[in-house]
C-alpha cells in the first residue's frame, strides 16, 4: 500500500497560514521596518503562541494508510521451489500458492483451491471471519473456487489458495486508497476562515481609507508625510483591532473539552471534532461491534411439547465438538455452560458433563450438516442419541413437522441463524424433535438507549452494515429504528439521479449488503446534502467512511486503520459515551459562539470609533494602550473554555451571516456610546481631543485618553457576559473564576487611570462613572441582543 507521510515542519507552518495570520504577519513586517520593537516581539509572540497550541494540542499519531498496512499479515506459507516456504508477504504476487490454516491472517486477496496442506482434495469449507472488512456477524464458509480477501481471519478449516491480488490491488488496498484520496477542509475551519475574512476585509478597508486621506493631507509635510510614519500608527491601530486571540481562544477552549472527554474514555485526535460534533445532524452507525456485540447468543427458541429452554441448551451441549472454533459451537457452549445448572456448578477446567456419558460423537460434515453424539444417562442408565444442525436436516431427521418448519421459516425472515435439535428416545432409534435454537447477534445493552437519547437530541441514526438485509432490519426493529432498508442495489442504482439517489439516502433508517465504497458514498451524499455526518465503526470496511465523515467515531476494540483514520476514538465499550460527547461539544460551541460574537462586536467597533476621530480630529490613543487593549483583554478571554455554557436541545450551526450582522448591529450602538464619553469629557470637562503632532511634543493635557482607553477597554469586555447566550445573561450564570478573571482585567484598567499607570491619572470619580456606565451599558444591550433573537426566530 502507498504510504503517506506528514512532514511535521510543514504541519507546523501551515498554523501559520490564513487570513489572520497573514494580517498578523504584515504588521510584524511593518514594525520590524519601523524599528518598534515592542509591538514586533509582542505580536510575533502571539502568532507562535497560536501555532504551538494548535500544532501540539492536535498531534496526530501514524496516519491511517500506515495503520492498514499494519494489519496485512507479516509473514505467510507459500509453494516455492516446490518447497513451502514462510516469506514476508511483501514477496508476495499473482499465481503463488499459499497455505491458509486455523488463526491465519490471508496475506493477500486469493482463490480457494480445494486443496489441503498436504495437496490432497478437501470437500471441507474454509471459514473465515470477515467482519472486520464487510461487516457480516456471522463467519462465512468458503469453498473450492470462491474468493478470500487480504485482512480476513481463517476461523475453521485448512487450503491452500492461489494469489489473484496483492498490496494496493486487493479489496483492502481500496479502501487505503480511499482513505489516502480523503482530504478536505474541515467545517469548522471553513467557519474560522469566514469569520477571519470578514475581519481582516473590514479591518483592510478602513485602514487603506485612513493611510490614503493621512498621505494626501500631509503629502507637503516632510514628518507627517513620510509613508512609514503614516503606516506604523495605522498598523498598530489595525493589529489591536484584528482579534489575534481568536485562533488561541478557540484552540484552548476546544483543548479544555477534549481533556474534559478523555476522563470519560473519549479521546479526540482532531481538536476542531470537537467543535464539529455539536453540529451533527446525521449520525451513520456500524451495526456489527458497534450498535451489536458481534458475537452469537440465544434468542426465543421454538419449542416441541415437554421440553425447556434448559432442556435445548443441554442435548445441544451434548452434541457439541469440544474445543472447535466456530461462532455456532462457541455460542452453544457459552450459553449452556451459563445457563444449565449441571454445567454451571461443575468444577473448574473440567470438560465432562456430570452424570452423562458421551460416547461415538460424529463431528459436522459438509454432507450430512449435523453432528451426534450417544448420550448414556449415568442416572438411570438409559442410552440414546442426540443431534444438532441445519433446521430443515434436522426436521427431515424425525420425519417432518409442519409447525416446525413455519417456526424455521419465521426465524429465517427475521434474520435469526436457527439450529434444530433432536434426540432418540431411550432404548429406541426414532428420533423426536427437541426445539429450534434461534441466535443473533444482539444489540448492546446501551444502544437503544443511546439512539433514543441522540433522536431527542435531535440527530438522526442511520444503521450501515456488510450484513444481509432481513438481519439488518431485524436489529432495527430491536433498536427502535425505522424498517426502511436500503440494500446494495439501491445505493449503486445509476438508473436514478444524484438528487433522487440522495433523496433515498436521506430518508433511509438503514443501509445493508454494502462495501467500503457504499459506505464512503452515503456519507458523500449526505454532505452534499448540507448535512454534518458523524460515523462510528470499528473495523477496517469503517475506516474510508470514517475519514470522510465531518466526525469520525471509533469505538471500543477498533482496528488500527480505524482508529487512525478517525477524529475521536472511544475507549469504553458502546455509544453511550457519544451522548456524552454531544453534550460536551455543544457546551463548547456556545462558549466559541460567545466570543466570536464578542471578539466580531470588539473589532467592529474599535475600528468604526478610531476611523472617525483619526480622519475628523487627528487624535488615537498611544501605541502601548492599544496593544495592552488587545493582548490583556485577548488574554482574559481565554477563561471563556471553563465558563458555564447553556446547552442547545437542538444540533448547533455557526449562522455566520446572523453572527456578523448582529456584532455590526452591538458595534455601532457601542460606537455611539463611545462617542457620548468623547464629546462629554471634551466638551464639559475640557479634554481636548490634541491632534496627534501636538501630543507628541508632550505640551498638553492628555487625560482624554485615560477616560477613552478605560471606556473602550471595559465596555467591549464587558459584553461578553451578554453575549455567553442568546438569552438574558441571567438565565444562566458565569463560573466564578470567569467572572473573577473578567472584571479583574478591567479592575486593573481602572487602577491604572487612577493611579496614572502608563497614562494620565484621572479623578477617580470620573474613572468610577465610566466603570459603571460600561457595567450598565452591558445590560442595555444584553436587552437589545434578546429582542434581536427573537425577531429572528419568528
Amino acid at each position: 500500500l502507498v504510504e503517506v507521510k506528514v512532514n511535521q515542519l510543514l504541519k507546523f507552518l501551515s498554523y501559520f497560514v490564513g487570513p489572520i495570520a497573514f494580517l498578523i504577519e504584515a504588521a510584524c513586517i511593518v514594525s520590524a521596518i519601523v524599528k518598534d520593537w515592542f509591538n514586533f516581539f509582542t505580536i510575533l509572540g502571539l502568532l507562535f503562541l497560536n501555532a504551538i497550541i494548535g500544532y501540539f494540542e492536535e498531534a496526530r499519531a501514524e496516519s491511517a494508510v500506515e495503520a492498514l498496512r499494519q494489519t496485512l499479515a507479516l509473514k505467510t506459507r507459500c509453494w516455492r521451489q516446490g518447497q513451502l516456504q514462510e516469506i514476508d508477504t511483501t514477496l508476495l504476487v499473482p499465481g503463488d500458492i499459499i497455505v491458509l490454516r486455523l488463526g491465519d491472517i490471508v496475506p493477500a486477496d486469493g482463490r480457494l483451491l480445494g486443496i489441503d496442506a498436504s495437496g490432497a482434495h478437501t470437500d471441507g469449507d474454509l471459514l473465515v471471519d470477515q467482519s472486520s472488512l464487510t461487516g457480516e456477524s456471522f463467519a462465512v464458509a468458503k469453498r473450492k473456487g470462491e474468493e478470500v480477501y487480504s485482512s480476513t481471519v481463517v476461523k475453521q478449516g485448512q487450503q491452500r489458495a492461489i494469489v489473484t491480488k496483492t498490496g494496493s490491488e486487493t479489496y483492502i488496498g481500496k479502501a487505503a486508497h480511499l482513505i489516502a484520496n480523503t482530504a478536505s477542509e474541515g467545517h469548522f475551519q471553513k467557519v474560522i476562515n469566514r469569520i477571519g475574512n470578514f475581519l481582516v476585509l473590514f479591518t483592510l478597508l478602513l485602514t487603506i481609507i485612513i493611510i490614503v486621506v493621512q498621505y494626501i493631507t500631509y503629502r507637503d509635510d516632510l514628518v507627517r508625510g513620510q509613508v512609514l510614519n503614516i503606516l506604523g500608527p495605522v498598523m498598530i491601530l489595525a493589529i489591536s483591532a484584528i482579534p489575534i486571540g481568536l485562533p488561541s481562544v478557540m484552540a484552548v477552549t476546544m483543548a479544555v473539552g477534549a481533556r474534559g472527554l478523555a476522563a470519560k474514555q473519549v479521546i479526540v485526535k482532531r481538536l476542531a471534532a470537537v467543535e464539529e460534533m455539536s453540529a451533527l445532524s446525521v449520525l451513520c452507525s456500524d451495526k456489527t461491534g458497534t450498535l451489536t456485540l458481534n458475537e452469537l447468543t440465544f434468542d426465543e427458541p421454538y419449542l416441541t411439547q415437554g421440553y425447556s429452554p434448559q432442556d435445548l441448551l443441554l442435548y445441544s451441549y451434548l452434541a457439541s465438538e469440544f474445543g472447535a472454533n466456530d461462532p455456532i459451537e462457541l455460542a452453544v457452549r457459552q450459553a449452556a455452560e451459563w445457563q444449565v445448572p449441571v454445567l454451571r456448578n461443575r468444577p473448574a477446567g473440567s470438560t465432562k458433563v456430570p452424570g452423562y456419558d458421551i460416547s461415538n460423537f460424529i463431528p459436522f460434515n459438509p454432507s450430512s450438516k449435523y453432528t451426534q453424539a450417544t448420550v448414556r444417562d449415568i442416572g438411570n442408565g438409559t442410552t440414546y442419541k442426540v443431534a444438532k444442525g441445519a433446521p430443515q436436516v434436522i426436521i427431515q431427521l424425525v420425519g417432518g413437522s409442519d409447525e416446525a418448519v413455519r417456526a424455521y421459516t419465521t426465524m429465517a425472515q427475521r434474520g435469526l441463524r436457527a439450529l434444530g435439535v433432536a434426540r432418540t428416545l431411550a432404548g429406541t432409534e426414532k428420533w423426536t424433535l427437541v426445539g429450534l435454537a434461534a441466535m443473533l447477534d444482539p444489540p448492546r445493552p446501551d444502544s437503544e438507549q443511546t439512539i433514543q437519547r441522540c433522536q431527542k437530541m435531535g440527530i438522526t441514526v442511520k444503521m450501515v452494515t456488510g450484513d444481509q438485509q432481513i438481519i439488518a432490519k431485524e436489529v432495527s426493529r430491536r433498536l427502535g429504528l425505522g424498517r426502511v432498508i436500503l440494500d446494495a442495489s439501491h445505493l449503486g442504482d445509476n438508473a436514478v439521479s444524484e438528487e433522487q439517489r440522495s433523496d433515498r439516502f436521506y430518508r433511509a433508517d438503514g443501509f445493508a449488503e454494502v462495501t467500503p465504497e457504499h459506505k464512503f458514498r452515503i456519507v458523500d451524499a449526505l454532505q452534499k446534502r448540507g448535512l454534518l455526518v458523524g460515523m462510528t465503526g470499528d473495523g477496517v470496511n469503517d475506516a474510508p467512511a470514517l475519514k470522510k465523515a465531518n466526525v469520525g467515531i471509533a469505538v471500543h476494540g477498533c482496528t488500527d486503520a480505524a482508529r487512525s483514520a478517525a477524529d475521536i476514538v472511544l475507549l469504553a465499550p458502546g455509544l453511550s459515551t457519544i451522548v456524552d460527547g454531544i453534550l460536551a461539544s455543544r457546551a463548547i460551541f456556545q462558549r466559541m459562539r460567545s466570543y466570536a460574537l464578542y471578539r466580531i462586536t470588539s473589532t467592529v467597533h474599535f475600528l468604526m470609533f478610531f476611523f472617525v476621530v483619526i480622519l475628523v480630529f487627528d487624535w488615537t490613543l498611544p501605541a502601548k494602550l492599544l496593544i495592552l487593549i488587545c493582548v490583556l483583554n485577548d488574554l482574559a478571554t481565554l477563561v471563556i473554555a471553563i465558563d458555564n455554557a447553556q446547552i442547545s436541545k437542538l444540533p448547533d450551526k455557526w449562522r455566520v451571516g446572523q453572527l456578523i450582522f448582529l456584532s455590526c448591529f452591538l458595534g455601532v450602538l457601542l460606537t455611539g456610546l463611545s462617542f457620548g464619553h468623547f464629546f462629554y469629557f471634551w466638551k464639559v470637562h475640557g479634554y481636548q481631543p490634541y491632534p496627534t503632532a501636538e501630543v507628541n511634543s508632550g505640551a498638553v493635557d492628555r487625560s482624554l485618553e485615560s477616560v477613552m482607553y478605560l471606556h473602550i477597554s471595559s465596555a467591549p469586555h464587558f459584553l461578553i457576559f451578554s453575549t455567553r447566550l442568546t438569552g438574558y445573561f441571567w438565565e444562566s450564570m458565569p463560573s466564578i473564576w470567569f467572572t473573577i478573571v473578567i472584571l479583574g482585567t478591567q479592575v486593573v484598567a481602572l487602577f491604572m487611570v487612577i493611579f496614572g499607570w502608563l497614562t494620565p491619572a484621572i479623578p477617580a470619580t470620573q474613572a468610577l462613572a465610566v466603570f459603571g456606565i460600561s457595567l450598565v451599558s452591558c445590560v442595555v444591550l444584553d436587552v437589545i441582543k434578546v429582542q434581536v433573537f427573537k425577531f429572528w426566530t419568528k
